[in-house]
């Protein structure tokens, strides 16, 4: 093992050596990087990629990552999956990664895309759980590594990686946190704010594991079983948080939690002010005597 990814995999979160899992390799250095460390670490490797066919070579440079797996004894498998260039490109590309990919892909996200990741939820607003992304998750074995040391490792072997052009435009709202935002945070807190953004997201993990612990039975209550006269005597914050994970869309795999205004409107019904409400999807929460249900 060389020196560099022995120090490399310290910081990460692989399942133990010999465990056959799937990586999402794009070709870019954090996915390679990723494809690298997990061989180091030893483990029974399978390569997904997903061609988007967004750029013109997209589909040689599925043959060049084809090209390294086959250097490196790894089997590889190439979805091509189509998606139109414009607006919420990034977003609707992640959709359908997801579509394809196992939802026990492992991904390449750094310590860097956690940060940045908690700034962009920040800017739409975000509970504790939109600001302590990614931590403690199985799929993402590198949140504890630093991008650019992930990179230098990348540099020192004999891959090279596959360079997207769009990762530097700043049209692109990450982007434009990643190469304006977070310096110029930096330059104000006169330090590198990414490991302090890092270590609150694992705070604030930790705080919803309590809160899970303390309240084992909000989990298990549905909606339709809560009796309003019950839900009215909790406090507000743990009502809130109940309603955040029964309002939320989409499935475990792309969960889309309610908006702030859409909980506080769903507490009205609760309390008796209102007999229903509007939700995002078209849904429309009542109450019929002290009982919820979707009307």
């Amino acid at each position: 093992m060389s020196s560099a990814g022995s120090q490399l995999l310290s910081q990460t979160s692989f399942p133990a050596p010999g465990t056959a899992v799937e990586l999402a390799v794009s070709g870019g250095p954090d996915s390679l990087g990723l494809l690298l460390l997990a061989l180091e670490h030893g483990l029974s490797v399978r390569v997904a990629h997903v061609d988007h066919h967004a750029r013109p070579t997209s589909s040689e440079e599925a043959e060049y990552l084809r090209g390294i797996c086959e250097q490196l004894g790894v089997p590889i498998v190439i979805y091509d999956v189509t998606v139109e260039l414009g607006a919420n490109f990034e977003e609707r590309a992640r959709l359908e990664r997801r579509r394809v990919l196992s939802q026990e892909a492992l991904t390449g996200h750094t310590m860097d895309d956690v940060a940045e990741t908690i700034v962009l939820n920040m800017l739409r607003g975000a509970g504790s759980t939109g600001l302590s992304p990614m931590i403690n998750d199985p799929t993402k074995p590198l949140a504890g590594v630093r991008r650019a040391d992930l990179h230098a490792y990348v540099a020192q072997s004999p891959y090279k990686p596959i360079i997207d052009p769009s990762n530097a435009d700043l049209n692109y709202r990450r982007n434009e946190v990643r190469h304006t935002l977070l310096p110029h945070m930096n330059e104000v807190a006169q330090r590198d704010v990414v490991p302090i953004l890092y270590r609150q997201a694992t705070v604030l993990f930790e705080e919803r594991e309590w809160l899970d612990l303390l309240f084992p039975e909000d989990s298990s209550l549905s909606l339709e079983q809560a009796d309003c006269r019950v839900l009215r005597d909790w406090p507000r914050a743990r009502l809130r948080r109940w309603l955040r994970f029964q309002l939320a869309t989409g499935d475990s795999f792309n969960r889309v939690p309610p908006t702030l205004d859409e909980v506080d409107r769903a507490i009205e019904v609760i309390n008796g002010e209102f007999i229903a409400t509007e939700l995002s999807g078209g849904r429309r929460l009542a109450r019929k005597d002290q009982a919820l249900y979707w009307g």
